[in-house]
């Protein structure tokens, strides 16, 4: 850990009664001693100095950060989240690219093209360290170069071809040509709104019908959508989930994923990059210590040893020994 306390960042990780809290907080000073919690869950006890929600998916825990005032994240993430969960977000909001003040600090942020409103979070600490935390990425072209990354590895095992893969978006374009009658399987928050992009570039300017919550959120989230409609209207194509996809009557179903453990057929459209973009991102940014935060499992491990493979100081979260029982 050396490296980091160099670099004035110090991770901590919270226990409880009933195991650790998701993800990390950075305690840094800035003029102050602060600590910036990233995509944990609201605490009862201490808050911290601010939770940063990076994007509104649930394993990212913005459903509890959201009911706090501390809570820092961009507009269309707070709307995603309300649409979501039926609650009021009670923390402060910003267009993405611009720099707020979080307790004094000038914060940057950043898309990261991984769903509507998705950002990362850069700053500096007293001793001037660059300290960036992206969330999921889908593209790291708009990232800054950092001292300090926190980031993902969804995809972030080098051994596993599973996190080998480029979107196929030709496929995607095949399959609405040659159907008058196709259903996708995509996520309501994030790939959907994709399919939708997709469709209409395609040339495409029918009805789309849409389960509920995948509807609300393309229509509360995007611009130039067309016309939209529920899932029992008399259209040729239609969105749902993927665990709703099987009951849905349709010539023919795709599900939209990177994921390779479906029986309906897939086509290869993800909101991550594969590990080699993931690499790519490291040496984009060249931080002196990277800490690999999200998902749970093996593969931040596996991400942050080839790191250290190749010339950097890298730790998954499981690594970080600097516990805080709550």
């Amino acid at each position: 850990m050396k490296p980091l306390f160099d670099l004035g960042v110090l991770p901590i990780r919270h226990r409880t009664s009933r195991g650790f809290k998701p993800h990390v907080s950075l305690v840094f000073n800035a003029e102050k001693r602060l600590t910036f919690a990233v995509d944990t869950t609201n605490s009862r006890s201490q808050q911290p100095d601010a939770y940063l929600i990076t994007h509104a998916h649930s394993d990212h825990h913005g459903k509890s950060a959201m009911l706090s005032a501390n809570a820092v994240c961009s507009q269309e993430t707070a709307r995603a989240l309300e649409i979501l969960y039926g609650k009021e977000y009670a923390g402060r909001t910003f267009k993405t690219g611009e720099t707020i003040d979080i307790c004094g600090v000038d914060v940057r942020t950043y898309p990261t093209h991984h769903t509507i409103g998705s950002c990362a979070f850069y700053w500096e600490n007293d001793v001037g360290t660059k300290i960036l935390v992206t969330g999921d990425v889908k593209d790291a072209k708009d990232l800054p170069k950092c001292d300090c990354l926190v980031t993902e590895a969804n995809y972030g095992d080098p051994d596993d071809p599973r996190c080998h893969f480029k979107d196929d978006i030709g496929a995607f374009r095949e399959a609405l040509a040659d159907s008058e009658d196709i259903a996708f399987g995509a996520y309501a928050f994030g790939k959907a709104q994709r399919a939708v992009k997709l469709i209409r570039e395609s040339g495409y300017s029918g009805d789309i019908g849409m389960d509920p919550v995948s509807r609300a959120l393309t229509e509360g989230l995007m611009e130039d959508t067309g016309s939209l409609v529920d899932l029992e209207s008399d259209c040729g194509i239609r969105i749902t989930t993927p665990g709703e996809l099987p009951a849905l009557s349709a010539a023919k179903k795709f599900i939209l994923t990177g994921r390779r453990d479906y029986k309906i057929p897939t086509i290869n459209i993800s909101d991550h990059m594969d590990v080699n973009g993931l690499i790519g991102m490291v040496h984009h940014c060249a931080p002196t210590a990277v800490i690999t935060y999200h998902p749970g499992g093996h593969r931040p491990l596996k991400l942050a040893a080839h790191l250290n493979k190749t010339g950097y100081y890298a730790r998954a979260l499981e690594e970080i020994n600097t516990v805080i029982e709550i």
